[in-house]
């Protein structure tokens, strides 16, 4: 677990607050308190969200794998985790209890997906695209420019047809309850020898770099269609691949950056937006059906009100806490490590799909399209979500695209 240099507690001081009141009450409660931390105060706020928690007795408690999140981290990356932790039990009176293990204390982003499915835990945390490794229909969401904006990522996971293209089946194919996503477009984050370079502002500066790839497949043709020489490295890994040298870049997205503590070794943030960065939650459907109606609902409530403030929360971390506007703002975590934004026009942008999209080069991915049109029942999954991405203006801002509850919505 890791706390703000100016909190007085150490490492000893938050293993006997979390053994008297548990990992997650402590987590719970740190998470909600402003400002330096002590030790006599994390140990009454951690003891008053205990007795809070402990009131009833649970009728069931479930495992949450966070991969690397934690309550410091989650204030970057605004995932939801620990707010869809909280919501949960507090609607459910605390039938439904939550024990979330972060920090990659019992999985990471790659096999978070897996201990899922085998029953290891009930909930994980990870991206879709590391998760797609386990879970091959996450694909779906990483055909290359199918999402113009943020905005347009968050209209689809609200929309009902997110249900019949994505979410239905995740759940038969792979035993997944998709429940809540953060939304960014993923680009090249650049290491250190990119330090003295020129600001990119095209993807044909890129051409024949080396950089790191996530678990998606299809993620990968996009890269090797722009030249980007994709390559595999768990993202553990990734640090010291920028570190050394041995990468020049990394497909990821800006708080993704942050959060990860890479932006000490990354010197640009390529904003070529051309596919999916979504760091999800989603449960065992299995241990979901088991819970009965009453509880079903309760998780499905909390999923949404957690999407609904990780839409707005993240929008407001991306400029205020991680720096990725232009210009920054002092203070946030690019500035104070002197990442630049590169933005890229539109022009080069319009540039960059036609050299990759299905909508412009489709052999590449027709292999892909099939097998995933396939297995969601024979429907054409890039050109429906294409066209549900585009039902908004482009100019829309993410914030202000309408919650609606994916679900039961007409």
């Amino acid at each position: 677990m890791h706390f703000r240099k100016a909190d007085g507690i150490n490492r000893r001081d938050l293993f006997k607050v979390a053994g008297a009141f548990g990992w997650s009450s402590t987590l719970l409660a740190a998470g909600t308190m402003a400002g330096s931390l002590s030790l006599s105060s994390l140990a009454r706020a951690a003891n008053s969200t205990y007795e809070k928690r402990f009131t009833n007795a649970p009728k069931v408690t479930l495992r949450f794998g966070a991969s690397g999140f934690n309550e410091k981290n989650l204030l970057i990356e605004r995932a939801g985790c620990l707010e869809f932790v909280r919501d949960l039990e507090e609607r459910t009176d605390g039938a439904i209890r939550i024990e979330f293990i972060g920090s990659n204390q019992i999985c990471g982003q790659l096999n978070c997906v897996d201990k899922t499915m085998s029953g290891e835990i009930d909930i994980f945390a990870a991206s879709t695209q590391n998760s797609a490794g386990g879970a091959p229909y996450l694909n779906v969401l990483d055909y290359a420019y199918m999402f113009p904006t943020r905005a347009s990522q968050y209209y689809f996971m609200y929309h009902p047809k997110s249900q019949q293209i994505l979410r239905d089946p995740l759940r038969t194919r792979h035993g997944l309850q998709f429940l809540f996503t953060h939304c960014e477009l993923r680009g090249l984050q650049l290491g250190l020898g990119w330090s003295d370079k020129e600001t990119v502002t095209s993807v044909d500066q890129l051409a024949g770099t080396r950089n790191r790839v996530t678990g998606t497949q299809l993620g990968r043709i996009a890269m090797e269609l722009m030249q980007l020489n994709p390559i595999p490295v768990p993202w553990e890994e990734t640090l010291d691949g920028l570190k050394q040298g041995l990468l020049d870049g990394a497909e990821t997205w800006p708080s993704a950056v942050a959060y990860a503590n890479m932006s000490p070794v990354v010197s640009q943030s390529v904003d070529l937006r051309f596919f999916c960065g979504t760091e999800h939650t989603a449960m065992s459907a299995s241990v979901f059906d088991r819970l009965g109606g009453d509880l079903q609902d309760a998780v499905m409530e909390s999923a949404y009100l957690t999407q609904v403030q990780i839409q707005a929360a993240n929008e407001a971390a991306l400029v205020r806490t991680v720096g990725a506007s232009t210009p920054q703002l002092p203070g946030t975590i690019f500035a104070e490590n002197g990442v630049r934004i590169a933005s890229i026009s539109d022009e080069e942008i319009a540039k960059a799909e036609q050299m990759c999209s299905p909508q412009y080069n489709p052999a590449p991915w027709e292999e892909w399209r099939d097998r995933l049109n396939g297995w969601a029942g024979g429907i054409d999954t890039y050109q429906m979500i294409h066209d549900v991405a585009r039902e908004i203006p482009k100019d829309t801002l993410p914030e202000n695209v309408e919650p609606r509850r994916w679900w039961r919505s007409a």
